[in-house]
């Protein structure tokens, strides 16, 4: 019997021995995080988020994560509570317990995600295979247990800022109505789909006062006669543009489409052909820069976290303007007084032309990723292989915001007055996140810790 008792207890011994206990290794990998929010991607194009609800849901989730980090290291980052309109609270770990910090916030990333605007357990699966590798990999189970349950009071203390920001009243609003009168925004073929998300403008912002903060100057008076006026130039510059692309005009617009739900029409068979949305591909260009820099776990972290806040104020801002104009789109005034066949290169999205959406969150995200990861970071954007669509490079982050204009621009769907002044706008709402919030501490010299 001892003998028995003995061989149990050598055998134990050489089983906990040959476990792996190299949880950090794994779970404390930048890699893993940016992995994580391109499944929250691809789980947000599935469901056929409009891009601007899409940047509400990579906005809350990357908070909630971003919080944890803040939690676990408060020498090092500051919490946001008190510098993002309404946020005065959060959870706060218990004294004494052990928690693996990262781990937590890629949990708090995924419990945020997956509720913000989908119903419960669309991340389910991923996270339980998480919490398998963190089992696998020789993480305590007291540490394991305190992880995942700090990531869940974390997630609801997230949640129940978010529910606050008048998104639920949005979504009862009266839909936009249709008025053909000259210059006003009509739906577009061929699709003709209503406009989408006509009270943007209303959601809470998160770091400007109010969405009319940084208010554009109006666009080109509607004018389809006078060959002198400054509109009817916008409308031969973009038909004469589209009409002569170039090689690298044509793959430029095709990288920077990001149309979510492309409509198809063969015969009489329709369906739509889905792609990552501005906000997505911008998220995608955080994981490429922080790959490319060599982000730590945390700066990573803080990078998407910034960046989506950027894009969720941009939104606000510039779908506030769509709906004050109310601007008719390339598309119908050339097909309506110069040319009934022609196309711009692009599909026309369902909302007004004035300002442009991609080009003032790009040129938002741009400046916000900058003041985390630096300027002057040169990358190739690979994140479009995946849809077909060759990478291109660039400079900076800031290059890459401005190739957005003129992508724009060639792609027929916005005018090139439309896309400088979003551009310019942008990159002040984006600047103004980059100032504005304090998220990595200095030192006593003014520099950021490591």
């Amino acid at each position: 019997m001892k003998s028995i008792l003995s061989f149990l207890v050598v055998a134990l011994a050489l089983f906990a021995s040959c476990k792996k206990t190299d949880y950090k290794k794994i779970l404390h990998d930048p890699a893993l995080y940016s992995h994580t929010v391109h499944e929250l991607n691809r789980v947000v194009m599935g469901n056929n988020f409009s891009p601007v609800v899409a940047s509400r849901n990579y906005a809350y989730a990357t908070i909630a994560g971003y919080e944890v980090i803040a939690a676990g290291y408060p020498s090092q980052y500051k919490s946001l509570v008190g510098q993002l309109n309404g946020f005065v609270k959060v959870a706060k770990p218990l004294a004494g317990q052990n928690i693996d910090y990262e781990y937590a916030s890629i949990l708090a990333f995924c419990k945020v995600g997956e509720a913000v605007t989908f119903p419960e357990g669309s991340l389910r699966y991923y996270t339980d295979s998480l919490h398998l590798l963190a089992v696998n990999h020789g993480m305590p189970e007291e540490m394991i247990i305190n992880s995942e349950n700090y990531a869940t009071a974390m997630a609801k203390s997230v949640m129940a800022w978010s529910k606050k920001d008048h998104y639920l009243q949005t979504r009862t609003a009266p839909k936009f109505a249709i008025n053909d009168s000259a210059g006003r925004w009509v739906p577009t073929p061929p699709g003709y789909s209503e406009a989408v998300e006509p009270h943007w403008g209303e959601i809470r912002t998160m770091v400007m006062h109010d969405a009319k903060e940084y208010s554009v100057p109006s666009p080109p008076v509607f004018n389809v006669t006078d060959k002198e006026s400054k509109y009817y130039k916008e409308v031969i510059s973009i038909e004469n543009a589209s009409n002569n692309l170039t090689q690298d005009q044509t793959h430029m617009a095709d990288f920077w489409d990001d149309n979510p739900q492309k409509f198809n029409v063969a015969g009489h068979i329709m369906f739509l052909t889905k792609k990552f949305s501005p906000p997505g591909h911008w998220l995608s260009i955080v994981g490429i820069g922080a790959k490319k820099t060599n982000a730590d776990f945390n700066t990573t972290v803080c990078a998407y976290a910034k960046t989506a806040i950027a894009l969720f104020d941009a939104f606000i801002e510039s779908w506030s303007a769509k709906y004050f104009y109310k601007t008719v789109r390339p598309e119908t005034v050339i097909d309506k007084y110069f040319d009934p066949a022609w196309r711009p290169h692009l599909q026309t999205p369902p909302f007004p032309e004035y300002t442009c959406g991609h080009c003032t969150i790009s040129a938002a995200a741009a400046e916000a990723l900058t003041s985390v990861l630096g300027d002057s970071v040169t990358y190739t954007d690979t994140s479009e292989l995946e849809f077909g669509i060759k990478s291109r490079s660039f400079k900076s982050f800031r290059d890459a915001a401005a190739e957005t204009a003129w992508a724009r621009f060639y792609g027929g769907i916005h005018f090139h007055n439309s896309c400088m002044v979003s551009t310019q706008y942008g990159k002040v709402v984006g600047d103004s996140v980059a100032v504005k919030l304090v998220m990595k501490k200095m030192n006593n010299f003014g520099q950021k810790l490591k």
